[in-house]
């Protein structure tokens, strides 16, 4: 991953650290879901604050009354103060007011979470990290998410930020009274005869995923288990993709189940049973051909982003670059040979060159007569004409 300007709270906390990373990312994408999850990063580090310093932390304790007792304790300087005080009106602004909310507004909160870093860093923060001057956020258009994936984002921070708070451990008497990074083992040196190592919170590697990529729920069968990216929550299962499930998806789409991603259940295990005359053994091969689908999925979606502008055209595992020429090959029975019947039937539907085909070969499988063995010489032919085209130019 890139260097990102707040990797020095990783001293600190990696969850911090990863909070602002996706509240950053949210300040032009959606200014209202940056606000409110302002709210909670604020909330969590006056909570480590208030442990450290021994204070009562109840789970009770709105923002504000969180903030009010450690200004009473002498903790907060007026700037500090001010700038807690914006982020969480602003927050709740967010979270109850249906106005549009404008990018000023995120970029306001933004540079108020910079004081408050930059006060929590220096006093509780180890004297060795160095704050640097701030700068504002720029705004990337090639790496945003959706608003729901976006928030689903959010929720699994938030339970990073929770499981962080649960770990945070008050200040020891003997340990230098404003460093979180100052950790006290005299006591456990005693109860174990060694030094106790810092237990980190992991972090999940999901969250390091482009747009698009974080699993947003898992299927299972058996003991195994397969990860549903966001990008394919809702894709059409095509049975033709599913070579040795097509009949048994083509059944299970007749009583209304299995067409999208999301109407698959959590777990596959009897999953035949929803229709008859099919057996355990068509639950397991549809999870096996499942988890091919999805990992084709995922490498065809990386290969058109990295090759955007590109007209592919898939067949299973496989694909062809549709450059202009091979686009301009008229589909007739003299350039492709030995399946008349298909030519014929594609011409009626329009799709008279190869530019018109469609971008998933294997549905050409529907047309009548034709069969899987069909369709793959069709492919082969589209390639031995690409490579024909690229010869030409030799």
């Amino acid at each position: 991953m890139e260097n990102y300007f707040y990797d020095f709270l990783n001293q600190i906390s990696e969850e911090f650290t990863r909070t602002l990373r996706e509240l950053e990312n949210a300040i032009y994408n959606s200014p209202r879901s940056m606000l409110t999850h302002s709210r909670t990063f604020i909330e969590t580090l006056l909570e480590k604050v208030m442990i450290h310093e021994n204070m009562e932390n109840e789970p009770y304790l709105t923002i504000i009354e969180r903030i009010q007792d450690l200004d009473e304790s002498g903790l907060l300087t007026d700037e500090v103060k001010n700038s807690l005080h914006e982020v969480r009106k602003l927050g709740n602004k967010a979270a109850h007011d249906t106005r549009q909310f404008r990018f000023s507004e995120s970029l306001t909160a933004w540079e108020h979470i910079y004081i408050i870093v930059k006060w929590f860093v220096e006093v509780y923060g180890s004297h060795d990290i160095e704050v640097p001057e701030y700068v504002d956020p720029v705004m990337r258009r090639d790496h945003s998410y959706d608003l729901e994936e976006m928030n689903f984002r959010f929720q699994k921070i938030e339970e990073l930020l929770k499981q962080a708070v649960q770990n945070e451990q008050p200040k020891q008497v003997s340990v230098d009274s404003h460093n979180l990074n100052a950790k006290s083992t005299n006591d456990a040196d005693s109860e174990t005869g060694g030094p106790v190592e810092k237990q980190e919170v992991s972090l999940s590697e999901t969250m390091d995923k482009a747009p698009g990529l974080i699993p947003i729920r898992t299927i299972s069968y058996g003991n195994d288990g397969v990860e549903v990216p966001y990008f394919l929550r809702d894709t059409f299962l095509l049975p033709q993709r599913f070579e040795n499930s097509e009949r048994f998806l083509v059944r299970l789409g007749g009583v209304e189940e299995a067409r999208i991603m999301s109407e698959l259940p959590e777990r596959l295990d009897g999953f035949h049973n929803r229709i008859v005359r099919y057996n355990e053994t068509h639950s397991e091969v549809f999870f096996s051909e499942l988890r091919n689908f999805i990992n084709e999925e995922i490498r065809r979606r990386k290969l058109m982003q990295n090759r955007p502008g590109e007209l592919f055209l898939f067949y299973k595992s496989e694909e062809i670059v549709v450059t202009e020429e091979l686009g301009k090959i008229e589909i007739n029975k003299e350039n492709f040979t030995g399946m008349p019947g298909l030519i014929d039937q594609l011409n009626e539907d329009g799709i008279k060159f190869v530019r018109d085909l469609p971008k998933e070969l294997v549905i050409l499988g529907k047309y009548k007569g034709v069969g899987t063995s069909r369709v793959e010489s069709f492919f082969n032919q589209l390639k031995e004409k690409q490579v024909s085209k690229i010869e030409e130019l030799v």
